[in-house]
């Protein structure tokens, strides 16, 4: 049974139980630690002054460089470890180049790609790859910091789109396997077809278990009868 209570009150909260197992006293104050919000960055460059250049420029913006690399493998598997919002890295690096780096990784973090070639090919191999921004050498702070905003938006609006169509994915087949469901329970129990809706959500909800998951039973006991 749902039992409602009276809002609290500030005296509630003078006996308020803290961690360490004793009483918050009135007016005590309790320290709370505060999450670092900074996006977090792996730096990744085979040339260990222009990995220092960049680990500055971007903790000078803001920004929590929590691992380097110097090669494209090492960039890869600090990013796997670490899931940083942004890698920065070198296009040309030993053991494994910045694009085929930025193929294993680009799905969860957002890449920017330095490279001091200006090739056509090689940004449509960086696009393809997906890499969120590309900046040439020698760059700037000027230069390096709007293309890591940009990169990290471009890739939160495309994990945000993504999300939506997922959701929205989902949402379908729940409504095609609910929407057969029903039918199959209006012909084999005789129930209308608001009735054999509520009958699927009362069934959800006393097993404690999906509309999905309730209809894909009924489908499977059902359909071939």
């Amino acid at each position: 049974m749902l039992r409602v209570c009276r809002s609290a009150t500030p005296a509630d909260f003078n006996d308020t139980l803290c961690p360490q197992g004793r009483y918050l006293m009135r007016n005590e104050s309790f320290p709370l630690q505060t999450a670092d919000l900074s996006p977090c960055a792996v730096v990744a460059e085979d040339e260990s002054i222009i990995r220092m250049d960049i680990n500055d420029i971007m903790s000078d913006a803001g920004y929590k460089v929590v691992a380097e690399a110097g090669d494209g493998e090492t960039a890869v598997a600090l990013t796997l470890e670490h899931n940083p919002d942004i890698v920065v890295m070198d296009i040309k690096m030993p053991f494994m180049d910045g694009i085929t780096a930025a193929e294993k990784i680009s799905s969860r973090s957002a890449v920017v790609l330095l490279t001091a070639f200006n090739q056509q090919e090689l940004v449509e191999r960086a696009v393809d790859a997906g890499v969120m921004a590309y900046v040439s050498k020698p760059f700037s702070r000027g230069n390096l910091i709007p293309a890591v905003a940009v990169a990290l938006e471009r890739f939160r609006k495309i994990n945000s789109l993504q999300k939506q169509l997922d959701d929205a994915s989902t949402h379908l087949e729940v409504r095609k396997l609910t929407d057969h469901a029903k039918g199959l329970l209006c012909k084999h129990m005789g129930l209308s077809e608001p009735e054999a809706f509520r009958w699927i959500q009362k069934m959800s909800m006393n097993r404690r278990i999906s509309m999905k998951e309730v209809s894909k039973s009924i489908i499977a006991q059902l359909a071939g009868k």
